[in-house]
């Protein structure tokens, strides 16, 4: 009895484990982002006959009570449509509830699209960033990978098909220079791998473009990125367009060597007070 995790392939379906295998055909019912998508899946392995209902962020809160109600008193399975059920969908909301019932959890491990581009990207990912999707105005997608390479350490994204050229030519703005792998249909048939600089991904992917993406940020060295993002009143004003606060900005400048923190806060008090950023905030969507 209780809910379990299963992760299911990316794209080829001879990516699943055989635990995996095993607690799809043990479950009364499985809990899917897609039914088709599962269908297709369980058609592929044999698997026939087992109840499925959807579980997406448009009906999670209205369908949890049910799928938890079900868990209580047997097996029911979670996937999504490929890739690891939590990650980037409302599983973790259903893990959540299912706890505080006191229902039986577990997760099994697989596919995961995030750390599968980190190893293919060869930087150096003993430590780095999973940041899911970029915000979908330019403004605070600049913010958003601003933030990422202070860090220091390579930052993994998603990213819609409709809105990578977006997102790349935001990156190439603030660092033109900055190694970036980008992987298109990963384990599928038409798989595309591309290295280089921002611009040089976005010259190399098809027109049109089509395809569940993921790209790697090598923010390795912190001085290289910070140079490479412009001016620090530029830095504040695409933070303050994003509507990050003053004691924040001044604290994520200070982390990458803009200077003193005291003095940064200073600095954003004032290029706030002279309404630095203000035009931009929302006014480009991608």
């Amino acid at each position: 009895m209780g809910l379990t995790f299963v992760a299911t392939p990316l794209g080829n379906l001879r990516d699943i484990t055989l635990r995996a295998l095993d607690a799809l055909r043990e479950a009364e019912l499985i809990v899917a982002e897609d039914t088709r998508v599962a269908r297709r899946l369980l058609s592929a392995h044999g698997i026939a006959g087992t109840l499925i209902w959807t579980y997406h962020e448009h009906n999670a809160a209205t369908s949890t009570a049910a799928i938890l109600e079900r868990a209580a008193t047997g097996n029911v399975a979670v996937v999504t449509d490929a890739g690891m059920p939590g990650i980037s969908d409302p599983g973790s909301a259903l893990v959540t509830a299912a706890r505080a019932a006191g229902i039986a959890i577990d997760v099994l491990p697989g596919p995961t699209a995030f750390a599968c581009a980190a190893v293919l990207s060869g930087f150096d990912v003993r430590r780095f960033a999973f940041e899911g999707f970029p915000p979908r105005t330019s403004g605070a997608r600049k913010a958003a990978f601003r933030t990422a390479m202070a860090r220091g350490i390579p930052s993994v994204w998603y990213e819609s098909p409709h809105r990578i050229a977006a997102a790349l030519a935001d990156l190439a703005s603030i660092a033109p220079d900055v190694p970036t792998f980008l992987v298109r249909e990963f384990t599928k048939l038409y798989e595309q791998q591309i290295s280089g600089t921002p611009a040089e991904v976005a010259a190399a992917l098809p027109d049109p473009m089509r395809g569940e993406v993921a790209f790697v940020i090598d923010a390795g060295v912190v001085e290289s990125a910070g140079a490479a993002s412009g001016s620090l009143d530029d830095q504040i004003d695409a933070l303050l367009a994003a509507g990050v606060s003053t004691a924040a900005i001044a604290k994520q400048l200070a982390a990458s060597g803009a200077g003193e923190r005291k003095a940064l806060y200073a600095r954003v008090g004032a290029r706030r007070s002279e309404g630095a950023g203000a035009t931009g905030a929302g006014t480009d969507e991608a």
